[in-house]
């Protein structure tokens, strides 16, 4: 009976075995799934950060966003030195916003977090944000990044939205919506970090749709 026993342990270690370091099982082929995100070979993205207090998230989410789908992304900041977000990421930057060649990018946006109150009233931020609305690029800003769109003076008329109802926005003439994501014409805004992964969706769409 002993001897019974063990042989049927010893047949259920092998056949349990099997789905491990045995015989392999069948390979099944996935389902391919429908393509529907943008493909953005070819595009090239700048992100603008502050050199201290980005919002991680702001930056992070549609920074992996663009770069799955194909984008090239740079980041440009006021300084070389590694910037620090608010929750601790660092960043080295590319290049210095004072060397940004708006027509080298399909894209231009800013990214949120308390200090992105450095190009509120910068004018080189400001020149940015014009030459790129002037070239039919588009332009984008979330959190309180859109009171420099506001204060370029290329929010006057248009939708938009912000982490809240800044009085930057009312004061250059826009909107505000509240939305998570608005978007008028090639010109995206967005509110806080929860809004991170929608507002990179939106900005490939922007890229893909090429209007």
């Amino acid at each position: 009976m002993e001897r019974v026993l063990l042989l049927f342990m010893a047949a259920l270690l092998i056949i349990g075995s099997a789905g491990c370091g045995g015989k392999p099982t069948p390979k099944v082929t996935p389902t391919p799934v429908p393509e529907v995100a943008p493909v953005l070979e070819g595009k090239r993205v700048l992100l603008i950060i502050a050199h201290r207090d980005f919002r991680d998230e702001e930056y992070q989410r549609p920074r992996q966003i663009l770069e799955a789908r194909g984008a090239t992304v740079t980041v440009a900041s006021s300084s070389l030195e590694v910037a620090k977000g608010m929750l601790g990421a660092e960043v080295r930057p590319d290049i210095l916003l004072e060397d940004v060649e708006v027509e080298a990018y399909d894209a231009i946006v800013f990214i949120g977090g308390i200090g992105a109150t450095e190009y509120w009233d910068d004018p080189t931020a400001h020149a940015i944000a014009r030459e790129a609305v002037e070239s039919n690029k588009v332009l984008a800003a979330m959190c309180i990044a859109p009171a420099i769109l506001a204060k370029a003076g290329v929010l006057e008329g248009r939708r938009a939205t912000a982490s809240s109802p800044l009085k930057e926005l009312e004061a250059g003439g826009a909107a505000y919506t509240g939305a998570e994501v608005e978007r008028d014409g090639l010109i995206i805004t967005a509110g806080g970090p929860g809004a991170a992964a929608k507002f990179g969706e939106e900005i490939a769409r922007a890229l893909g749709a090429g209007d």
